[in-house]
């Protein structure tokens, strides 16, 4: 269920399954990967102790897309 949230409201997974639909991923993956990524995001906002920056998450996201 967060994985499926997730795709609907964060920008940062939105923009990541917008780009995981287009290469012909099915549904059920890509909110297996929203799901991995929301694991990321929560453990890089208790990592770093600073609240959640969609900004920083999108530039990232943008530096992957060239790998």
């Amino acid at each position: 269920m967060p994985g499926m949230v997730a795709k609907r409201y964060n920008p940062v997974v939105i923009a990541m399954a917008k780009r995981l639909e287009a290469r012909g991923l099915t549904a059920k993956a890509i909110v297996g990967a929203s799901m991995r990524k929301l694991v990321h995001l929560i453990y890089g906002v208790v990592k770093s102790g600073q609240p959640f920056d969609a900004r920083i998450a999108l530039s990232k996201l943008e530096f992957q897309e060239g790998i």
